[in-house]
C-alpha cells in the first residue's frame, strides 16, 4: 500500500491496488464528518457515510473491485485501507485519549463498542443477523470488516449487539457505536503518549 501523511494535520491518504481491488482513501481525523464514499457496495457506502458523520472524520473513498465475483474482496480491502489510513493519520498517537467506548440505540437494536488504540490487534465480535444480504452487502462481512480493520489499525475492538431484531438496525448501530468510540479514542486530551511504555 502506498501511504501519504500530512505531518501538520492528522490526515492520511492510502492507496492499495491488487488484482481484486483498486482503492484510494483519504481520512482527516479532525474534520466535520463530510464524506464522499464509493465502494461499489451500496450498503457499505451507507455504513461508511454514517461512520464519517458520527465520528467527525472526513472521508473520501474510491474503490473499484471484482464485484462480479462477490463483495468479499471490496469490503475486506476497504477495511484494510481504512485502518491503515487512520493509523497513519494518528502518527505516534501523542496526547490521544487512546480508549473509546459507546452504547448506541437504534430503535429496538442496541450496540456496544469498546476499543483501544494501543497498538495490539484483536477483534471480539458478538452479533447475529437474520438477513444474509442487504443491497449487495453480505452480512457475514460485518464481522470480517472489523476483524480486517483491527489488523491494520492496530486496535483492540470489541463489538456486540445487546438487543435487536432488525438486521439493518443492528448493523447500523454497530457502525455508529464504532464511530463514537473512535471519536473519543482519537481526541487530544494531553501531550504525552498514553502508555507506561512510552510508545504505542
Amino acid at each position: 500500500m502506498e501511504e501519504e501523511v500530512n505531518t501538520t494535520a492528522r490526515t492520511a491518504t492510502v492507496s492499495r491496488t491488487t488484482k481484486e481491488t483498486d482503492i484510494t482513501l483519504t481520512v482527516a481525523l479532525d474534520g466535520t464528518g463530510m464524506s464522499s464514499v464509493n465502494s461499489g457496495v451500496v450498503f457499505l457506502d451507507h455504513m461508511l457515510t454514517n461512520f464519517s458523520r458520527h465520528s467527525g472524520f472526513d472521508l473520501a473513498l474510491e474503490c473499484r473491485g471484482d464485484l462480479d465475483v462477490d463483495d468479499h474482496h471490496s469490503v475486506e480491502d476497504v477495511a484494510l485501507v481504512l485502518g491503515s489510513a487512520i493509523s497513519e493519520a494518528l502518527g505516534e498517537k501523542r496526547g490521544i485519549q487512546r480508549y473509546g467506548w459507546a452504547l448506541i440505540p437504534m430503535d429496538e437494536a442496541l450496540a456496544r463498542c469498546a476499543l483501544d488504540l494501543g497498538g495490539r490487534s484483536y477483534c471480539v465480535f458478538n452479533a447475529e443477523f437474520r438477513r444474509p444480504v442487504i443491497q449487495g452487502f453480505s452480512t457475514e462481512m460485518v464481522e470480517h470488516f472489523f476483524l480486517s480493520l483491527s489488523g491494520t489499525l492496530k486496535a483492540n475492538i470489541h463489538l456486540s449487539i445487546l438487543e435487536g431484531e432488525n438486521t439493518h438496525h443492528k448493523i447500523e448501530a454497530l457502525f455508529k457505536s464504532f464511530a463514537y468510540a473512535m471519536k473519543a479514542a482519537v481526541a487530544i486530551n494531553g501531550t504525552e503518549i498514553p502508555s507506561t511504555k512510552g510508545k504505542l
